[in-house]
């Protein structure tokens, strides 16, 4: 057990977690595949990607924010939204072809079934008439 956790702290092949800077995460005893002049552009570069996606992702939060604040302000609430997602969504089955043929289909056998059970009281009210 004791070689397990050993391998694996020399080799951190995992992702960094949350707030740990990747860039300063990079194990140095790892054999150099490219010079140190690439190795720094690339920490550099990495470095700038990650405060992008940092930035982004706090626009993106002011963004939801400010939604959810319009929403309010028209009196959208989540209830009213799902009743429309589900309206719209059963609109978009309805319209469909799959369901368009289905009822289709289901229609015609429902007729056959009416006409099969009208012939067949017609037949038995008949056949009750004979008797008498």
């Amino acid at each position: 057990m004791e070689d397990a956790e050993k391998g694996f702290q020399e080799h951190p092949d995992s992702a960094p977690e949350f707030g740990e800077d990747a860039a300063t995460s990079v194990d140095p005893s790892l054999p150099p595949a490219m010079t140190e002049e690439e190795r720094q552009e690339l920490q550099e570069d990495l470095i700038k990607i990650e405060e992008e996606i940092q930035t982004l992702s706090q626009v993106l939060a002011a963004k939801e924010r400010r939604v959810a604040d319009i929403k309010r302000k028209l009196g959208i609430s989540p209830l009213n939204e799902l009743k429309q997602n589900i309206t719209k969504t059963w609109q978009e089955v309805t319209t469909s072809t799959a369901y368009k043929r289905t009822s289709e289909t289901l229609s015609q056998a429902g007729q056959k079934a009416t006409a099969a059970f009208t012939n067949m009281g017609s037949a038995i009210s008949k056949k009750l008439e004979d008797v008498r």
